[in-house]
């Protein structure tokens, strides 16, 4: 099911990695792979979106082998907010307060039920939550249980979270804007032991979102910020920890880690979500996962029997689909919601460099945009299993509107004339110069873990190069990614993506106002650093208070279209996913969707 939060995090996972980005195709090629090849694969490969059914009960049995492709960072909660192998470590083992069913497009309890009460005589608003009285932080192999209560909650918010200097992705989105300008702070407070409430200044539309999130121990991570502050809490949980010690709220308990080799995960039998019978979820009993960074040994381990399920580059989608007698099913989803995207660093840190006089030109921005090819990159790094993501909302936000698309798609000519009204002309030997005759020249920063990145830069890099640009790749790891986004700031232009879809407008409140510390070609800014930003904060702010539909639909479609105008990222494409499973697993509980990707909590053993 579909679990939101108010802030985005880096995104690491791709549904492809790709093919060569070298050999171009031509339109005709194009034209049969993405029709005749992909009525084909369809054929063969097997479509269960989720529907809203419920879950059989299934039986308790298995293991479960696979693979991830880098060693988390650490064990610990904070750190996970960026790093995102940590992060799935350390939500493996972790529960959130509410969940999103994103087809009835409705909020419902998990962790806690809630209640919400508005006075608007007052214009404020208070968000009642009641924790479930059988949630419990667990240790393996022991038969301590604490109970989880609103102290675990209040802690989090007011003293990590709420403490900036943690700098937590969290934290911007615990202020409003008050109708003066103003700011004022969402308050927490303790009812009892199992409730807490939030009280909002303001009314907003999406109350739950912005307080929803996953729940910590308090106590362990009090202890350590008392005794170390920061540090002490960043501390907490390394790798080179016994990973048995860490508490469980959620499914499982990693009880084993070996770095660069693997982790082993045993199901937390103290986990409250039980089926009609009585018995808790997941049903696997253990799970074991290789650590696996190379995407054509993960290929190869797969066709060997050695893991269960793997998400199908486009090279290998023909090998799997036609394989003879196979022991596994090809499951297919239509286009991610989501994209990663092309953005340009526009942070005045680097303003005595050429490049930021051109990034900060939206005319340069919208040029580059119709320099990206994405009919080729489509055909060549996806084998016609993508199209380009052109609208900023995806589909299932309330307030998507498929009349508002980027205009600035694949026009070289178009180019030119932009590049040309901010003093860019190409000199006698083809090379783009600005007005001051400077070489039009940069770097694009790409993850070295990612294949389909490489391909999309190098034909970012080809296309270039025809109009007399110059691009040099620069291949980094995702930690050294980090690291320059949130802290040196040190990259000119970069291919990256966020977790999550906006599902709701209001998502990645640290990503699109302009103080955010995710705001990615220039974050926290005191004030907005242009117009068109100050605009986007207006705009953003405006649509999370109106409650009135039909005004809220002309904010966000103003917010859209400037956002599309602006090209302060740039989509790339939205991939088609298909996904293999082992036969061996009974597929009552399995469904595959791009709203809730491979639902697999519920799943046994045939």
């Amino acid at each position: 099911m579909k679990t939101l939060f108010l802030a985005a995090g880096l995104c690491l996972a791709f549904t492809f990695a790709s093919c060569s980005g070298e050999d171009e195709l031509s339109l005709e090629e194009i034209s049969a792979l993405t029709t005749e090849g992909l009525d084909e694969v369809l054929a063969k490969t097997t479509a269960k979106p989720w529907g809203g059914e419920e879950f059989v009960p299934g039986r308790l049995a298995g293991t479960w082998f696979d693979v991830t492709h880098a060693d988390p960072k650490s064990f610990n909660i904070h750190v996970s907010e960026r790093d995102s192998p940590t992060a799935a470590v350390v939500r493996s083992m972790q529960d959130y307060l509410v969940d999103y069913d994103v087809i009835r497009r409705d909020w419902k309890p998990h962790a806690a039920s809630f209640e919400i009460q508005a006075d608007e005589a007052s214009g404020t608003m208070d968000v009642i939550y009641t924790l479930r009285d059988d949630l419990y932080w667990s240790y393996y192999r022991s038969d301590k249980k604490i109970p989880v209560t609103s102290d675990d909650v209040i802690f989090w918010y007011n003293e990590i979270e709420g403490d900036p200097a943690f700098q937590s992705s969290g934290y911007n989105g615990q202020f409003l804007t008050m109708e003066d300008g103003t700011e004022a702070h969402i308050d927490i407070e303790k009812i009892d032991d199992k409730r807490f409430v939030f009280h909002f200044p303001r009314i907003v539309a999406e109350p739950l979102l912005a307080t929803n999130g996953y729940l910590a121990p308090r106590i362990d991570y009090e202890e350590a910020k008392r005794e170390r502050g920061v540090q002490g809490v960043l501390d907490l949980f390394s790798v080179d920890q016994d990973p048995q010690n860490i508490p469980s709220a959620g499914l499982w308990f990693l009880t084993e880690y070996s770095a660069g080799q693997r982790m082993v995960y045993t199901r937390n039998p103290n986990y409250w979500d039980k089926d009609g019978g009585g018995l808790s979820i997941p049903y696997i009993e253990e799970q074991i996962i290789r650590i696996i960074p190379e995407e054509n040994t993960r290929f190869l381990l797969f066709k060997e029997g050695e893991i269960d399920s793997y998400s199908s580059r486009p090279e290998d989608l023909d090998e799997l689909v036609n394989k003879a007698n196979p022991d596994y099913t090809v499951f297919n989803a239509e286009g991610d919601l989501g994209a990663s995207f092309w953005t340009f660093n526009q942070n005045p840190k680097f303003e005595d460099r050429p490049q930021y006089e051109w990034f900060t030109k939206k005319e340069f921005r919208q040029a580059m945009s119709c320099l990206l090819n994405r009919d080729r990159i489509g055909a060549q790094v996806y084998r016609g299993l993508a199209e380009p993501k052109l609208n900023f909302f995806p589909e299932p936000n309330p307030y998507y509107n498929g009349d508002i698309t980027l205009d600035y798609l694949y026009d070289p000519e178009r180019a030119l004339a932009l590049l040309e009204s901010i003093g860019m002309k190409r000199d006698l030997f083809g090379t783009m110069r600005d007005e001051k005759r400077r070489a039009v020249k940069f770097d694009l920063t790409i993850r070295s873990e990612s294949t389909i990145n490489s391909d999309i830069a190098s034909i970012i890099m080809s296309e270039l190069s025809k109009v007399g640009i110059k691009v040099n790749i620069r291949v980094i790891d995702f930690q050294k990614m980090v690291e320059q986004l949130f802290s040196t700031f040190e990259w000119q232009s970069m291919i990256m993506g966020f977790s999550g879809s906006n599902i709701f407008p209001t998502q990645g409140s640290n990503v699109w106002p302009s103080d955010g510390n995710l705001h990615v070609w220039y974050p926290l800014q005191e004030s907005p650093a242009t117009e068109w930003e100050a605009r986007i904060d207006y705009l953003y702010n405006e649509g999370a208070y109106t409650i009135d539909r039909e005004k809220a639909q002309t904010i966000w479609d103003e917010y859209q279209a400037l956002i599309l105008e602006q090209c302060p990222v740039i989509h790339l494409m939205r991939s088609r996913s298909f996904a293999a499973l082992r036969n061996r697993w009974d597929f009552a509980n399995v469904y595959y969707d791009n709203l809730n990707g491979f639902e697999t909590t519920h799943m046994f053993l045939k």
